[in-house]
C-alpha cells in the first residue's frame, strides 16, 4: 500500500491512508478576476463581501501571480503542472490538449486516489476537459455564459444594454447549483469538486441590481499617470497596445462606464461565491474541506494605457489566491510572499497525501499555509509568449522580453510600476539576480 504524508494541525505524520481518511477539496476558479477585492485595498470601489469572508477564514496571498496572463495557457499550466516554456502552450489559441496528455491533469490524480471528482463551468479553456479525468462534469447544453442574446465577446456593457437579465440567465448560477449538490452530501468517499466561474470575463454583463453599488457618477479611474509608456522599451509598448482599447475609451469617454460594468460583474460573481460558501457551511463537510480559490490571471482597465490581460505588469499578472485548510491555516491571515499558480498542483497533492507526479514543476506552499511569515526563496514567474517573462519578488519586478528589452521596478516604493529602473545606475546587480530565475531553454512557440 502506498505511503502518504498526512498533514495535521500539530505535525506531519507518515501513515498508510485510505481515500476515506483524506479531506475533501473545493476548487474554485474565477475567470479574469484581478485583485480588486475589498480586503486587498487595491481599489476602494470594490464590493466583495464573500471574497472577503473567505479570506477571513484562511490565508489570502497578497503577492500571487499567474503562470501566463491568458486563459488557455494559464489553465493548461496550472492543471498540467508544466510551465509554458516546457510545453510550448504560451497563448490563447495554442490548443491545450496538444500539450497535456489525458491522465496528467490535477483532477486525474484525485480520481486515481479514490475521490469523487466533479467539475462544472470553466476549469480548462472553452470548458473543454478529458472525460477520463473526471467522475462527472456538468453539461452546459442550453446554458449561456453571458445571458440570452449576448454575443461571446460583446464588449464592455452597462446596465441598460440588458435591463431584464436575471441571476439564473448566466451559466455561473447553474455551475454553483451543480457544485452545491455535490459538496453538501455526506459520503464515505471524499470529493474533489471544481467550480469554474466564467464571470467577470468579457462581456461585462450582470443583472441591473449589481450596478446599484457603483453609480456611474461615483466611479474613479484607476491610479495612472500621463506618458506612462515613455520609459517602456518598444517590446513593452507593443504589449500595451495603447492604440487599441485605450484609445477607443479615451475617444468615446466610456472609461468609467467600463469600470462600472467590471465592478458590477465582479459583484455578481461575489454573490455566487457566497451561495457556495453558505451551502458548504450548512453541510456536514464544512470542517473537512480544503478550499482553494484562484483566478487565472489579472485584468487591466487602463493602467499603462493597457486593457485586458496579455501583458507582464502587476494588474495583468496579479491573481486572487485564497486557501482554507482545516487544521492548518489560521483564519484571517495574509501572506506577502511571492508565489505563482504553479504552486496549486503540488500543494493540493501534499495536503491530501496524494503522490505528486514527476512531471509537475512549481513549489509546494504548504509551509506558507501553516506560517505565512515563513522564509521563502522563490519568486513568482509569469510568461507571455516565448522569451517574455516577469520575475516578481516582494521588492521588485523584473521583465525581460524576447529581444532583450528590460524593465525593472521597485514595487515597494513604486507599487503601480510607473518608473522603469532598468537603465538606472546601480540596477545591474538586482537585474542579474532576478534574471537567474529565467529559463535556460524554452520550447518553441506552438502554432495556433
Amino acid at each position: 500500500m502506498m505511503r502518504f504524508i498526512i498533514l495535521t494541525a500539530l505535525c506531519c505524520l507518515s501513515c498508510v491512508a485510505s481515500a476515506a481518511d483524506r479531506p475533501n477539496v473545493l476548487f474554485i476558479a474565477v475567470d479574469d478576476l484581478n485583485h480588486w477585492m475589498t480586503h486587498l485595498n487595491r481599489n476602494p470601489q470594490a464590493r466583495t463581501p464573500n471574497f472577503d469572508r473567505l479570506a477571513r477564514r484562511g490565508v489570502t496571498f497578497t503577492n500571487a501571480h499567474c503562470a501566463v496572463p491568458a486563459c488557455e495557457p494559464s489553465r493548461c499550466a496550472l492543471m498540467s503542472g508544466r510551465r509554458p516554456w516546457v510545453t510550448g502552450c504560451y497563448k490563447n489559441g495554442h490548443k491545450w490538449k496538444q500539450y497535456q496528455a489525458a491522465g496528467e491533469g490535477l483532477s486525474a490524480q484525485f480520481l486515481n486516489a479514490g475521490y469523487h471528482v466533479a467539475g462544472a463551468g470553466k476549469i480548462y479553456h472553452s470548458r473543454q476537459y478529458y472525460p477520463s479525468e473526471w467522475t462527472e462534469y456538468m453539461s452546459d447544453d442550453g446554458l449561456s455564459a453571458n445571458g440570452p442574446g449576448v454575443k461571446k465577446m460583446d464588449g464592455y456593457h452597462d446596465d441598460v444594454t440588458h435591463p431584464n437579465l436575471k441571476d439564473d440567465d448566466i451559466m455561473d448560477w447553474h455551475c454553483v447549483d451543480y457544485c452545491i449538490e455535490r459538496i453538501t452530501k455526506k459520503s464515505d468517499q471524499p470529493f474533489f469538486v471544481a467550480c469554474g466561474l466564467y464571470k467577470p470575463h468579457l462581456p461585462f454583463v450582470a443583472p441591473r441590481k449589481y450596478y446599484e453599488a457603483f453609480p456611474l457618477e461615483s466611479i474613479q479611474l484607476p491610479p495612472h499617470i500621463e506618458n506612462d509608456l515613455d520609459d517602456i522599451p518598444p517590446a513593452g509598448v507593443r504589449m500595451a497596445g495603447p492604440q487599441g482599447d485605450h484609445a477607443k475609451f479615451l475617444k468615446s469617454g466610456r472609461w468609467k462606464a467600463a469600470i462600472q460594468s467590471y465592478l458590477a460583474t465582479c459583484a455578481y460573481t461575489d454573490m455566487n461565491l457566497g451561495r457556495l460558501l453558505d451551502a458548504l457551511d450548512a453541510s456536514p463537510n464544512r470542517d473537512n474541506t480544503i478550499i482553494c480559490l484562484w483566478s487565472d490571471h489579472g485584468w487591466s482597465l487602463g493602467e499603462k494605457e493597457h486593457w485586458r490581460k496579455f501583458a507582464l505588469w502587476e494588474e495583468t499578472t496579479r491573481t486572487a489566491f485564497i486557501w482554507v485548510v482545516p487544521g492548518i491555516t489560521t483564519p484571517g491571515t495574509r501572506c506577502d510572499r511571492s508565489v505563482d499558480l504553479m504552486s496549486v498542483y503540488p500543494t493540493l497533492c501534499e495536503l491530501t497525501g496524494i503522490e505528486t507526479p514527476d512531471h509537475v514543476s512549481g513549489h509546494d506552499i504548504s509551509v506558507l499555509l501553516k506560517n505565512p511569515q515563513a522564509p521563502w526563496e522563490f519568486p513568482a514567474i509569469t510568461t507571455h509568449g516565448r522569451g517574455n517573462h516577469s520575475v516578481k519578488t516582494e521588492t521588485h519586478r523584473y521583465i525581460r522580453y524576447a529581444g532583450g528589452d528590460e524593465e525593472l521596478y521597485d514595487v515597494v516604493a513604486d507599487p503601480y510600476e510607473w518608473k522603469n529602473l532598468a537603465s538606472a545606475e546601480g540596477s545591474d546587480a538586482i537585474k542579474k539576480q532576478l534574471a537567474g530565475w529565467l529559463p535556460k531553454q524554452e520550447a518553441p512557440e506552438a502554432k495556433k
